[in-house]
């Protein structure tokens, strides 16, 4: 690459020597007079700079080559982006390459390509079935060791024309060449063979410090007839393809329609066992209510049966005596005055309550 010899002021204030240079300028400016002084100063500072300063882009390595003094030659150290001091007139210089991404584009339609960026013609491939195809190819790499690059391929633009280039189409033929002209159309066959391309192409090129990270078909063509007999053909087996895709979703839909009746069956027979299952158990509800009514229903007339069967016990003994007793004392409560003989074998004591029972015939011969 040619040495650029702009001078960018905001890196050359950062560099130690100049920074402190300029320092020294500003206290020399204060001396009043002196400060055309320190204006031709800094005019001769920038015309060293312009000498002995070489600057390397925020995108460049920088590799320095000594061509006077002891330890002459390429030196392996890679310089990075600033200002770097150099030897003037010609005793050591700044050689720089590119540290970014690099494009190699392969293509007869050099519009289509980007800006700024390697073109070079369309790889003319040989299928395996004997027929040509021309392919527009990017490829994408970067400059990963520059000393390797500048020592075993050459400075400047070399890495492009000695380098990728030259290596490009006859590993894309390898690779590519291996495929029918029916498969250059099977996308994943395709890219398949291109990540083949792109280790072949590594396998020559990362020694030499240059790796490649992608290889791109972007677009491939036959001749015009064989273009469109493959057309013709791909549309007839489009079709075919159709027809098989229609045939197979009728089967599908008789299957899923034998699927719903199946089910919608099955659901009608799950709901007249379950309308069964609940008469069934509608039904045992009942009959066990009923039971349950019709057994306290006897039970209740047992109690009321055994109630009357008591009571009656309770008057044939004592406790009908008593019974007469408090009716008779009812009775008594009434009258406010009663005269009756208290002697004799009529006489009537009220408070003996058997010979008032044997009175009323309520109980015979005085016995209890």
């Amino acid at each position: 690459m040619e040495e650029k010899n702009v001078i960018d002021l905001d890196a050359l204030r950062k560099s130690e020597g100049v920074r402190k240079f300029l320092q020294g300028l500003g206290r020399l400016k204060s001396w009043g007079g002196k400060g055309k002084f320190a204006f031709f100063a800094l005019v001769l500072v920038v015309i060293l700079v312009k000498f002995v300063y070489v600057y390397v882009e925020p995108n460049e390595y920088g590799i320095k080559v000594v061509r006077i003094g002891t330890s002459r030659g390429v030196q392996q150290e890679i310089y990075p982006p600033g200002y770097h001091f150099l030897l003037p007139f010609g005793m050591q210089s700044m050689e720089r390459l590119p540290r970014d991404i690099q494009v190699l584009e392969l293509t007869n339609s050099p519009g289509t390509a980007a800006r700024d960026v390697r073109v070079d013609n369309a790889a003319h491939i040989q299928t395996s079935d004997g027929f040509f195809v021309d392919i527009d190819v990017s490829i994408l790499y970067r400059i990963v060791d520059p000393y390797k690059v500048f020592t075993m391929i050459g400075p400047g633009t070399l890495y492009e024309d000695n380098g990728i280039l030259p290596k490009a189409e006859p590993a894309l033929k390898t690779a590519l060449g291996e495929l029918t002209t029916e498969e250059f159309y099977n996308s994943p066959l395709r890219v398949q063979k291109t990540e083949n391309a792109k280790d072949l192409l590594n396998a020559e090129l990362r020694p030499k410090g240059i790796e490649v990270e992608h290889v791109l078909v972007r677009y491939f063509k036959y001749s015009d007839e064989i273009q469109k007999n493959i057309e013709e053909k791909k549309l007839k087996d489009q079709l075919v393809f159709k027809n098989q895709a229609e045939g197979r979703a009728a089967v599908e839909e008789a299957t899923l329609k034998k699927i719903v009746q199946e089910g919608e069956a099955a659901l009608a027979v799950e709901l007249e066992r379950g309308n069964a299952y609940t008469v069934r158990k509608n039904a045992e509800r009942d009959r066990y209510v009923r039971t349950k009514h019709a057994e306290g229903d006897l039970l209740v007339k047992l109690a009321d049966a055994q109630k009357v069967s008591l009571k009656n016990d309770a008057l044939q003994g004592q406790g009908s005596e008593r019974m007469v007793g408090l009716k008779m004392a009812d009775v008594y409560k009434g009258l406010e005055t009663v005269i009756l003989p208290s002697d004799g074998p009529t006489g009537v004591n009220p408070l003996d309550l058997d010979s008032t029972l044997q009175m009323f015939d309520v109980r015979k011969g005085g016995k209890r």
